[in-house]
């Protein structure tokens, strides 16, 4: 059963290697996504944020949208709406 991995870890540790087309790269990104943040959610380690950048930033590339192109979309969004520095709890009325 593989998974999907940085580019250097078969050098580092061996296997066998495939590379994905973009939509098998896509829905691999995705569960990575979901793995990394299961990881920071579960361990509260700010190192696995770096993971799930990485992975956010792979997605954005695969839409043509570089890592800062994609902070800029950020903090336009967090001009417009804000960020979360107040830490805001809201109830809909």
């Amino acid at each position: 059963m593989g998974k999907l991995v940085r580019d250097r870890i078969p050098d580092l540790f061996g296997g066998t290697v495939h590379v994905l087309d973009d939509d098998g790269y896509r829905v691999a990104l995705r569960d990575k996504l979901q793995e990394e943040v299961e990881e920071y959610l579960a361990s509260g380690e700010v190192l696995e944020l770096a993971d799930v950048l990485e992975v956010v930033n792979a997605l954005a590339a695969l839409d043509g949208i570089s890592a800062t192109e994609l902070d800029a979309m950020r903090g336009q969004k967090a001009q417009d709406r804000g960020a979360f520095r107040d830490r805001l709890w809201w109830t809909p009325t």
